[in-house]
């Protein structure tokens, strides 16, 4: 199961649902900005104005707690925020994926 005390106020039974027992779809699109934190906790973490690129978020497993992504790297907060937005989740390039973890299927 899912860890309890997931970050941005995250459904714990709706990411179960998807990490769990799921092949074939994910959370509503957009969910990330209607439904969570994420957006406020991420200029807090990062920083409003992170022109640098050097303050990254680090997103966890929901299950194991293992790192998978870093972001945003190589680009700003609204670089991603933006992407992330128009792809309707956050959208994370080759460069910010754990790949020791992280494993693309056909």
């Amino acid at each position: 199961p899912v860890q309890s005390d997931l970050r941005w106020g995250c459904d714990t039974k709706l990411a179960d649902r998807i990490c769990n027992f799921n092949r074939h779809y994910a959370e509503h699109s957009g969910y990330f900005v209607r439904k969570t934190t994420f957006e406020d906790d991420a200029h807090e973490e990062v920083g409003i104005n992170n022109t640098d690129g050097k303050t990254e978020i680090t997103f966890y497993d929901s299950n194991t707690g293992k790192p998978l992504f870093y972001a945003p790297r190589g680009r700003t907060l609204d670089e991603f925020l933006k992407e992330s937005r128009n792809h309707g989740w956050p959208s994370f390039r080759d460069d910010e994926v754990n790949w020791d973890l992280v494993r693309c299927l056909p």
